[in-house]
């Protein structure tokens, strides 16, 4: 009887440090889908991705404005360690001409605004900081992204996407996107960083 309970107390210990071993895999994994991610070649500022991990399945969801990234990013994140099924759940925009020129007029609405001029390339953020602080977030699916605010259009509606510093840049920049002629709405899903 007692070799039965050192046995399975033996069992136990072993099954909570595999436990332990899996949550700190899980967050490397994480980490190395998104740098999967960003590493894709057309992911821009016209696309947003997110994903989900789940013991070995990883959902991808979002948009895509370059109809290869739907496929590509399937392909990048099936080589990621510990992923063993991918559902693609990914929407490529059709295309349209009103839906770019929107796409572009919303993009210099936003990014030269001065109010929001340090979410503009080159305009002072660190981009890296992004990143630490989208590891922060704990909202099923993550967002992802080398511009801080992403730009959907479809169907001439806007849609923004991404995380701003504070609920004025947040408001600034729905603000900015309602004021591009030409739309039929604007539905501003910015996410915003808060301090824990």
């Amino acid at each position: 009887m007692r070799r039965r309970i050192w046995q399975m107390t033996a069992v136990l210990v072993a099954v909570s440090t595999l436990s332990l071993h899996a949550q700190t895999g899980t967050s490397r994994q994480i980490d190395d889908i998104r740098e999967a991610l960003l590493r894709l070649p057309y992911y821009g500022v016209f696309d947003a991705l997110s994903f989900s991990y789940e013991k070995g399945t990883l959902t991808l969801e979002g948009y895509a404005y370059q109809p290869t990234l739907k496929r590509d990013a399937e392909r990048a994140v099936k080589r990621v360690a510990g992923v063993d099924a991918v559902v693609n759940k990914i929407t490529v925009l059709p295309v349209s001409q009103n839906d770019d020129e929107l796409r572009w007029r919303t993009f210099y609405a936003i990014y030269t605004n001065d109010f929001l001029s340090r979410y503009a390339p080159g305009g002072g953020l660190l981009w890296g900081h992004r990143d630490s602080i989208r590891r922060d977030l704990q909202i099923g699916m993550q967002p992802i992204g080398n511009y801080p605010i992403q730009i959907v259009v479809e169907g001439g509606r806007i849609r923004l996407f991404g995380l701003v510093d504070n609920e004025a840049d947040k408001t600034v920049a729905g603000f900015a996107a309602r004021g591009v002629s030409g739309s039929f709405g604007v539905d501003n899903q910015l996410v915003v960083h808060t301090t824990k």
